[in-house]
């Protein structure tokens, strides 16, 4: 089992499980046989602030319920110290609530599947869109 460093931001008024976040990463990080030490930000935000992100690094004036930012855009970086810094994920947490309720899930369970989904693009494998 490899050092998993997970960051996380939470803006003040979401009640979040950081452990469980933490343990989604740690589990697809060991699930894809990634053997260096590992650094991962997540960061859950509101609506607006995920507006404004998407607007700027999308194009698209909308909300959505995650988005992830390579440091590396798929080229993995060893750092000198041999950490491998993979980026940011960034939730939306009131459309987190809104997906979970369209899917009848529990919202701790969309928000790992959405982790998850993230921390697979930053990993440079994507879905077929």
């Amino acid at each position: 089992m490899n050092k998993v460093n997970v960051l996380i931001f939470v803006e003040s008024r979401y009640k979040i499980n950081r452990k469980r976040i933490k343990g989604v990463i740690e589990q697809t990080v060991n699930k894809n046989e990634i053997d260096s030490p590992v650094e991962v930000s997540v960061a859950i935000v509101g609506d607006r602030k995920m507006r404004s992100l998407s607007k700027k690094y999308k194009g698209e004036d909308k909300t959505r319920n995650i988005l992830s930012f390579s440091q590396t855009e798929g080229q993995p970086v060893q750092s000198p110290n041999d950490i491998l810094r993979l980026g940011d994920i960034v939730l939306s947490f009131p459309q987190v609530i809104r997906d979970a309720s369209r899917d009848e899930m529990l919202v701790d369970d969309k928000v790992d599947e959405l982790v998850e989904h993230g921390l697979m693009h930053l990993l440079g494998l994507h879905h077929e869109e």
